[in-house]
């Protein structure tokens, strides 16, 4: 049997692949070690077609990879478990598309992204749904603050005093280049006039989305091995990204950003021994930014903001646009908690009293479910 777990970034796909090999390379056993490879669209074009031939004939047994993972070209010999990592950042056919690779593999989807629970039975109430709302052991609660623009100054004095202490920092801006549309930071500009005038004795980054993916690697490379103090950034490391000795998070236009992923910003932070620091500069001051940014100041519980980002915004946005194959429900709201679960334990009840809907009083019920399936509405 084969697996294949994929993730949305190169950097995280190599995170997944270096986790693995440690892992597998501490077998005791060598016989027992299985064959692993990493398939993204950096791959060269030979080892591409070695680990396409390999997932064919079955020699490759675990693969780890981007949405590579999912082309014309690659096909599995018995895939049995398909594991898609931050699964909201895949669109719904993305996701059918690994499932569909195998004949009914086991699936299992993972986000970081806290979910609220009405959300989480709507999208996943033909699953079974695992919360892990605890921090990992040894992780120290991150300060974190809502500055004024005139305070932009003290972020950086804060930042240059975390750097002599040998600690590092991420710099995030919401653009990768200046817009005559948008008044937000973009990254390129910031981290020219950073290097520049401001930390131009420190060793300064640049990470954005429109790199090469061998440019990406040598940057985060540099970062994760202390040869660099500041990564100036854009919300491409959002995910897949763990420097344990950084410390500060400054987050440029906060109030650009919705409330979970100014959590996942924060989470990149926090990760080592050492007290860390999340400062949200917002660009433009309005009362729902304010009261947006205030909660992120106020909790770390990440199902408390998600909670919030449903409330403020709508089931609508939530994910954003990637996401696509929301339910649009008939009686209840996305916020009905209760009568979400009252509506699943019932459908469970009745689907275990009469799994084949043969019953004359759930004739309707069942060319309702008939056509629903016929339809293209594949959701998990």
């Amino acid at each position: 049997a084969q697996a294949a777990l994929m993730a949305p970034t190169e950097i995280l796909a190599e995170q997944h692949f270096r986790n693995l090999s440690r892992l597998f390379e501490a077998m005791d056993d060598p016989r027992l070690r299985p064959t692993l490879r990493l398939l993204t669209g950096s791959t060269p074009a030979a080892e591409k077609k070695a680990i396409y031939e390999g997932l064919a004939d079955g020699s490759v047994q675990i693969v780890v990879g981007t949405h590579a993972l999912i082309q014309a070209g690659v096909t599995f010999q018995k895939l049995a478990l398909a594991v898609i990592d931050e699964q909201h950042r895949f669109g719904v056919r993305q996701r059918a598309a690994l499932r569909q690779k195998g004949h009914n593999p086991h699936v299992l989807v993972m986000t970081a992204t806290p979910i609220p629970r009405s959300l989480a039975l709507t999208i996943y109430g033909d699953l079974d749904l695992s919360i892990i709302d605890e921090m990992p052991p040894g992780r120290q609660p991150i300060a974190t603050y809502v500055l004024l623009p005139t305070e932009r100054e003290r972020a950086y004095s804060f930042i240059r005093a975390q750097v002599r202490q040998g600690h590092q920092a991420y710099i995030i801006c919401p653009l990768v280049e200046g817009s005559e549309k948008l008044e937000a930071k973009a990254a390129v500009e910031e981290y020219e006039r950073l290097s520049r005038e401001v930390f131009y004795d420190l060793r300064v980054g640049l990470l954005h989305g429109r790199m090469k993916g061998e440019e990406k690697d040598a940057v985060m490379r540099q970062f994760a091995n202390g040869e660099l103090d500041i990564l100036v950034a854009t919300s491409v490391v959002e995910v897949g990204i763990d420097v344990p000795n950084a410390t500060v998070m400054l987050i440029e236009g906060a109030n650009r950003f919705g409330l979970a992923q100014l959590h996942q910003f924060r989470g990149r932070v926090g990760r080592g021994d050492h007290p860390s620091y999340c400062l949200l500069l917002a660009d433009r001051s309005t009362p729902e930014s304010r009261e947006r940014l205030k909660a992120v100041e106020a909790t770390q519980d990440g199902f408390l903001l998600a909670e919030k980002d449903l409330e403020m915004r709508g089931p609508g946005e939530f994910f954003g646009t990637r996401q696509s194959g929301l339910p649009d429900l008939k009686v209840a709201g996305m916020g009905d908690s209760r009568l979400l679960d009252l509506a699943r334990r019932e459908a469970q009840r009745l689907m275990g009293a009469d799994p084949e809907l043969r019953r004359p009083e759930h004739r309707l019920l069942a060319r309702r479910v008939a056509t629903f399936w016929q339809e293209e509405s594949e959701i998990s």
